[in-house]
């Protein structure tokens, strides 16, 4: 485990002792439930866009919580810009104060909900806030890009819905396995799926 990582594990059980965001029983599997599926979206975006899509990029994590997937991701892109938000302070206080014990610059956290923020992204990001039908009026004036969004269970059924009630082109949403990555049974039924603006591209060639 990276030694970055080691301090945020470290920050995340000191205050979840005192703001509960992690449930108690989960809070010793932090790196391999709650870090490393956040960066699925990291291993995601290498394969079918490559690190440097996300330069200079503006990222909004949608339901944060205490900071997943966005603390995480933050830290594996320095140069991306991330904005995270949740509608509870107090897990925002836990979001706002892991950050800055990182001393991730590049991190402002926000207590608001989606719909209220005025800016614009390039990219939105969350970890199964609620079903995708519900999320996607959220955010969808919000970003140019796509939605990178993680999910699990029964995601065909939750996809046809979502191309049924918005009019979506089936082109512009794409599911990828985490376990192709993680070969672990915890990942075996949780996915990435993106949401496009446009039609999505394939994936990079090496």
């Amino acid at each position: 485990m990276p030694k970055d990582y080691t301090r945020l594990i470290e920050l995340y059980k000191e205050w979840n002792a005192k703001i509960n965001v992690i449930s108690r029983k989960d809070i010793d599997n932090i790196y391999e439930h709650h870090v490393l599926h956040s960066l699925a979206i990291a291993e995601y975006l290498r394969r079918y866009y490559g690190e440097a899509e996300w330069t200079g990029a503006k990222v909004l994590d949608v339901g944060t919580g205490g900071g997943f997937p966005g603390v995480p991701l933050a830290m594996e892109f320095p140069q991306t810009s991330f904005t995270l938000c949740d509608s509870r302070g107090k897990k925002i206080t836990v979001a706002k104060a892991v950050s800055e014990g990182l001393g991730l610059s590049n991190v402002v956290c926000v207590n608001a909900r989606a719909e209220s923020l005025p800016d614009s992204f390039d990219w939105v990001v969350s970890r199964a806030v609620t079903t995708l039908e519900n999320f996607y009026p959220w955010v969808k004036g919000k970003f140019s890009r796509s939605i990178l969004y993680l999910k699990g269970g029964d995601i065909n059924a939750e996809i046809s819905e979502l191309i049924k009630k918005y009019r979506l082109d089936p082109r512009r949403i794409r599911a990828w396995r985490i376990d192709e990555w993680l070969k672990d049974n915890y990942f075996a039924e949780k996915f990435v799926i993106e949401i496009g603006k446009d039609y999505l591209c394939p994936p990079k060639s090496d």
